[in-house]
């Protein structure tokens, strides 16, 4: 199962720029020139200048432009400038020297951690046409270096004068640089890293258009059109299960392929180095290299607005918040334990309410499961903060529709103000008062958290939202935001701060003195 075709450009990359470095004589020029005229040359300029591989040099048809180094201490500063600029190293030791090839653990490898270069790195034995047979094979040699520094991507022995694995040299440079290991395998435990499992369930869901937990024959073969552009042959599908099904029964069941079979086939494809495979399944459901949404998949357009405006979701939206509720609500109390939680943003990179001012914003019950006005209000609560983040997690959780449909921008407040009434659902409340008065106090008694009688001081920033039944019938949110007191100047400097605010709450006590600080605020 899958292929890849050419394109251009892979992940966003239009140009991969690789850096060559290494110990002097080890070989760099000459492998460089090699690989650009498919010779050897006896007299290999010392340092060449940028060499570039035409985009049908590889088949993903993503140029490559190659940087020569010199490892003269006079030039140490220029090659770290160049290190910096680097898409993928490829560092260098010779074959016939073995004082090269303790030099990456011993300087160069611990060079580029000094230099702060995160991207990966190419081990490359030169000159294998010199190598002793006597000498410990490649694997044993680099498979602790490896464990040592995590950032080496594969290691390769070449000769430029035999014209042996030179292209193949660059071929896994750029491979490295486009279809990256890093974010979607975990070399030390062989496994799968969470957020790609997150992304591949996401990807199975979508697939399984009956929804009975497994890819028919069918579903698989639309799955491989929709991300390879080929159809499976009925043999090949065959094939595809039984290689699944030996090595993992549950892997297949009467319907076809399970998710527990689906994520095996994907780690075996990159075990066996066909990263490629799964970064194109990936970046055909929109993925980027972060495995999370494309830019381009999350229209910012419709966020415009004025500053006494907000971003609601749609009824359409809401409609479908609650019935995802209901779905993971699977014992049926009305909330959704940490666990119920956890499976409904399993197909998400992470949750997004697990840090940050939503935390603590929302309405749990004794047991500490968020109800469904709590669920409710964290989504409008987001909406208002990040909307782009908002949409992002309707579309990973599984919203149908047009992400256009999700939100809609609520009228001008002062135009609310001068008609005396709104048709917005969402309403900010700006909490003010001077330290220990109860601010805190009145944002936990939204959200139904007991008095605390210890004082204890807020800091950064600290939200509460629930749903509020009004008189009529209607139920509206309200999102309370507290304010400290050392960061009232500041705040009231910005003279839009308060245009999102629909009304403001003044805290005191009995004490005179704190009287006087609300009157000097009101006067603001």
């Amino acid at each position: 199962m899958g292929s890849t075709g050419g394109s251009g450009s892979i992940g966003g990359a239009t140009n991969v720029r690789v850096v060559v470095i290494g110990d002097c004589g080890t070989g760099k020029s000459s492998l460089i020139v090699s690989v650009a005229t498919d010779s050897f040359s006896e007299r290999a300029p010392p340092l060449l200048p940028p060499t570039r591989l035409p985009p049908d040099f590889y088949p993903d048809r993503v140029p490559l432009t190659i940087i020569d180094t010199s490892s003269r201490p006079e030039d140490r500063n220029k090659l770290g400038a160049e290190c910096k600029k680097a898409d993928a190293i490829v560092l260098t030791y010779a074959c016939d020297q073995p004082i090269t090839l303790e030099r990456l653990s011993s300087y160069w490898l611990p060079e580029l951690r000094r230099l702060e270069v995160k991207v990966p790195v190419i081990v490359v034995g030169c000159k294998l046409d010199l190598r002793d047979d006597q000498q410990l094979s490649l694997e044993q040699v680099m498979t602790p270096i490896m464990h040592q520094f995590r950032e080496i991507e594969t290691c390769i022995e070449c000769s430029a004068l035999k014209q042996i694995q030179v292209a193949e040299v660059f071929y896994y440079a750029q491979k490295a640089v486009l279809h990256p290991t890093a974010p979607l395998f975990d070399q030390e435990t062989q496994t799968l890293k969470p957020r790609c499992v997150r992304a591949l369930k996401r990807i199975f869901i979508l697939c399984d258009h009956d929804r009975d937990g497994a890819l028919s024959d069918a579903e698989l073969n639309d799955f491989q059109v929709k991300c390879f552009n080929a159809p499976l042959q009925p043999s090949e599908i065959v094939g595809v299960k039984k290689v699944v099904s030996e090595k993992l029964p549950e892997g297949v069941n009467e319907h076809g392929l399970t998710l527990t079979g689906f994520l095996f086939l994907h780690a075996l494809f990159i075990e066996k180095g066909r990263l490629e495979t799964t970064w194109t399944v990936l970046r055909k459901f929109g993925y980027n290299d972060e495995i999370k949404l494309r830019d381009d998949l999350l229209p910012t357009a419709q966020f415009k607005r004025a500053p006494d405006q907000s971003i609601e979701l749609t009824s359409e939206a809401m409609d479908f918040l609650r019935g995802i509720f209901s779905m993971f609500d699977i014992d049926g109390d009305g909330a959704l334990r940490p666990q119920e939680l956890e499976d409904l943003f399993s197909t998400a990179p992470e949750s997004p309410w697990e840090e940050g001012i939503y935390e603590d914003s929302m309405e749990k019950n004794a047991l500490g499961a968020v109800t469904l006005n709590g669920f409710l209000s964290a989504w409008a609560l987001m909406t208002l903060m990040d909307p782009v983040k908002s949409l992002a997690y309707l579309i990973y959780i599984g919203y149908p529709g047009d992400p256009v449909s999700v939100f809609h921008v609520t009228r001008r407040r002062r135009i609310d103000r001068k008609r005396l009434n709104s048709h917005r659902n969402v309403f900010q409340c700006f909490v003010f008062g001077p330290g220990n008065a109860g601010k805190s106090a009145l944002l936990n008694a939204l959200i139904g958290r007991p008095f605390i009688e210890k004082y204890t001081t807020t800091k950064g920033d600290h939200y509460a939202t629930n749903v509020i039944d009004m008189s009529e019938g209607t139920k509206k949110i309200l999102v309370m935001r507290e304010i400290l007191e050392d960061a009232v100047d500041k705040l009231l400097a910005n003279k839009e701060f308060l245009s999102p605010c629909d009304v403001a709450v003044f805290v005191y006590d009995r004490l005179a003195r704190i009287w006087v600080w609300n009157l000097r605020l009101l006067s603001v």
